[in-house]
């Protein structure tokens, strides 16, 4: 088990709107993110984890957004795009393993016509719950495999 950084930021969608909320901590079972609106529709993708790093090169092509804007559970300081389907994370006293990469979302293009090309294959990754619990900000994240 390898200590390969921390979270940043949670968040949750809310039902019935596209109103994201930020939340110190997010309590987690196997078919999802209890409290979010996709809980239990796709436990495949369960939980969206970003990289600050998505932020970063946003940023840098002078394109700027707020924390949360890239539709993220999970924000994490640690850039996990190069894990693959089955690795798994501790975070917290939860176990997520990573079942695919992010697909590109039309509300992107909303925010600026170039972000879904800038950030195809650096938005986030999904994952599902093998472990629920809760997770906090500044909770630790463990790479187990």
């Amino acid at each position: 088990m390898k200590n390969v950084g921390k979270v940043i930021d949670l968040f949750v969608s809310v039902q019935g709107s596209s109103t994201r909320v930020e939340k110190e901590s997010i309590h987690l079972d196997p078919k999802g993110i209890v409290e979010d609106k996709y809980y239990d529709k796709n436990i495949q993708r369960s939980v969206l984890i970003t990289s600050e790093a998505s932020y970063a090169l946003a940023a840098k092509n002078h394109i700027r957004l707020p924390f949360g804007a890239l539709g993220e559970n999970i924000l994490i300081n640690y850039n996990p795009y190069h894990l693959t389907a089955g690795d798994q994370l501790r975070i917290g006293d939860v176990i997520l393993e990573i079942s695919q990469n992010c697909t590109m979302c039309d509300h992107l293009s909303k925010i600026d016509e170039n972000l879904p090309t800038l950030l195809k294959e650096d938005r986030g990754i999904f994952a599902r719950v093998i472990e629920g619990g809760v997770i906090k900000k500044e909770d630790k994240i463990y790479l187990l495999n």
